[in-house]
């Protein structure tokens, strides 16, 4: 720990003899002249001119101006020094390495004759703030980045293409959403990869549960400390588990925004950072083939994106996600109907962190194939559109043909064997294999009378031995009301929820916490033996990486007079989610010792009044009401929590 001892005054007011004496008044400035032009002069706005002293000023050579001009725009965070080490820490690993994908882009793009620049608006980190008042500005930051990613990259006025390079939770969807919106303009998108798993101990999922465990006696404080030392077993990249940063990366490829097989890259390895090269290379080609993001940002590649998600059981956060990047294209946004279509009709074919039945983490996935080998399987089964253009520049069809029969493809695979004694058709396996392991399909959204504008649960995610042999999983229980994260969780920790218990955690949607994550909850309930038992219901929504019997994004949310703020402690609910059909449903069908059925239970929630202690936390930052205000006038969490100028104008002139 620092020396407590006050610092001298002297010692921070004083100065050095060079500080004062080596000031310089004037400088010389850079050598030789601008190429400026009679045509530039008369006919260049003055801010174009004025760029190109800038650009000699920081020390870029003048001869070299007229070359086409292309943005890099990232989410690093931290100041890592010459030796990698940290000068100042990033918010979360995601981040911390992604300055070297940056590097290694400009430097292909300065190589190929361009001028490159560089800009940033790093990302918090979701798991960093599980738990705390942060967690209330997560969703809501997305917005707000992907609005300064759009102004940066219009404030670059001469610029020819625009690459992205990002990670992790919030940050790489909002930086998909800023591209998106670049419609006339070439872009591409580099995911910043994922960390090692620790050669022995617990994966960032897991861990985020030593608290819940080590109450219940399950780890003692020195093995915590231990394993928690050891879990990001590199610095950079995101979490080891397919959960929203990982997800966010495979939709990204599958939308064609990425090279192929560049998300889930290890962090920090050449070929990762090869990745970042190609991607230079392929931005310049889009530029030149004159291929702009509108013409790969299509109705066809939404589609693709959300099928191969389904393929993946990819985080529940993605419908927030998705929805968003296709509003800010310019796209009808995906209905509730679209999502269920699709996740009916697609198989789930990869085991990866946190489904099972193994669990394999994301770097094993990526070594198995990643997006082109899922996709290959989805091509066999007509589920996808070949002809959606690519960042490659050409369509999906022969990407796929190339991937087929690559050494790539070939290579990566065998390493999987060596290295680590994997299978890959254990990791991404066929269709017919899937029907075989029995792996649910990802996502079903049930309603019922506490959730008659609908809900979400990852139906992979529950754990199989709850749930009957004709795939169906049924749960009878009382309610067990919490309308703070805190009561929830200390009630977990101090022993007062039992199996059989459905937790109800409300006022954490939009309007009460800003949608915040719970996955302290529901981690808690993963990692405890009787946790399979217990359901958890919210107008929250979770992390990527939740499992279990866990619905969320009720809606209406409590706040917005959802009936789901009508439930009183003890009430009985039922929940019957069937993994075959896709088809769910949450209900009130008891109440004062008496049973019902779920009419009667529609009834007896209309006639009942809110609760009286439903109320937004008082820490909610005012940023973030005015955010949920906003979304709210904007189609809502449906839609995509996104802001739509033409809706909240017109609602405006109605006041």
């Amino acid at each position: 720990m620092p020396d407590p001892t006050p610092i001298a005054l002297e010692d921070i007011l004083g100065h050095e003899v060079n500080e004062i004496d080596d000031i310089q008044t004037h400088a010389a400035g850079p050598a030789g002249r601008l190429p400026l032009t009679s045509e530039m002069l008369l006919n260049w706005a003055s801010g174009d001119i004025f760029g190109l002293s800038q650009d000699a000023g920081m020390g870029w050579d003048p001869a070299e101006f007229g070359r086409k001009e292309f943005l890099i725009l990232s989410t690093s965070g931290g100041i890592r020094g010459d030796d990698g080490r940290p000068i100042a820490l990033g918010y979360h690993t995601g981040h911390w390495e992604v300055n070297l994908l940056v590097r290694a882009a400009a430097q292909e793009l300065r190589r190929l004759g361009a001028i490159p620049f560089a800009g940033f608006c790093t990302d918090p980190c979701d798991g960093r703030t599980q738990g705390t008042a942060g967690m209330m500005d997560s969703l809501a930051y997305r917005n707000d980045a992907a609005i300064v990613f759009r102004r940066l990259i219009r404030s670059l006025p001469r610029r020819a293409g625009v690459m992205g390079v990002a990670t992790c939770d919030k940050g790489l969807p909002a930086m998909m959403m800023a591209l998106a919106a670049m419609h006339d303009l070439p872009c591409i998108l580099v995911p910043g990869g994922v960390t090692l798993p620790p050669t022995a101990g617990e994966d960032a999922g897991k861990i985020q549960s030593l608290g819940a465990r080590f109450a219940h006696g399950k780890i003692s404080l020195e093995e915590a400390s231990d394993v928690a030392c050891h879990t990001c077993a590199s610095p950079g990249g995101g979490c080891q588990f397919l959960g929203t940063a990982a997800t966010a990366q495979v939709v990204g490829e599958a939308l064609g925004l990425s090279l192929p097989h560049s998300a889930l890259s290890p962090s920090g390895q050449p070929i990762w950072l090869a990745m970042a090269v190609r991607s230079g290379r392929a931005l310049i080609n889009l530029d030149q083939l004159g291929i702009s993001i509108g013409k790969v940002l299509t109705p066809a590649a939404i589609r693709n994106a959300m099928t191969v998600h389904a393929a993946f059981g990819g985080s529940t956060n993605l419908l927030l996600h998705i929805p968003a990047i296709a509003h800010a294209a310019g796209l009808a946004r995906p209905t509730l109907q679209e999502w269920i279509d699709i996740n009916r009709a697609t198989p789930r074919i990869v085991d990866a962190l946190p489904n099972g039945p193994i669990g394999h983490p994301t770097v094993r996935v990526f070594l198995a194939g990643g997006v082109p080998e899922v996709m290959l399987h989805l091509r066999g089964l007509g589920l996808l559109d070949l002809d959606a253009l690519t960042a490659t520049g050409q369509p999906l069809g022969p990407i796929l043909d190339w991937w087929q029969t690559s050494d790539r493809r070939h290579r990566m695979r065998q390493i999987l064997i060596e290295r680590d004694g994997v299978d890959p058709d254990d990791v991404i396996f066929s269709p017919t294999a899937a029907k075989q392991r029995n792996s649910a399909r990802t996502l079903c959204f049930p309603r019922g009378n506490l959730a008659p504008q609908g809900s979400v649960i990852k139906s992979t995610a529950i754990d199989p031995t709850v749930v009957d042999p004709n795939g169906v999983f049924r749960l009878i229980g009382p309610a067990r009301v919490f309308t703070t994260e805190r009561a929830a969780i200390t009630a977990i920790k101090q022993k007062a929820i039992h199996s059989g218990d459905i937790m109800v955690l409300i006022c954490r949607g939009p309007a009460g916490a800003g949608m915040e994550e719970i996955y302290q909850v529901t981690s808690a309930l993963k990692h405890l033996e009787f946790g399979k038992h217990v359901a958890v219901i919210t107008d929250a929504r979770f992390s990527g990486v939740s499992s279990g019997a866990c619905i969320g994004h009720v809606g209406p949310e409590a706040l917005a007079g959802g009936p789901v703020g009508k439930l009183l402690e003890g009430d009985f609910i039922q929940i019957v989610i069937d993994q075959n059909s896709q088809e769910g449903s949450i209900d009130l069908v008891g109440a004062n010792g008496q049973r019902f059925d779920r009419d009667e239970g529609a009834r007896i929630l209309q006639n009942r009044s809110p609760r009286p202690d439903l109320a937004p936390d008082p820490n909610l930052p005012a940023d973030t009401r005015l955010w949920a205000a906003l979304q709210t006038a904007s189609g809502g969490v449906w839609g995509g929590c996104v802001y739509d100028p033409d809706s909240i104008i017109e609602k405006l002139a109605r006041q």
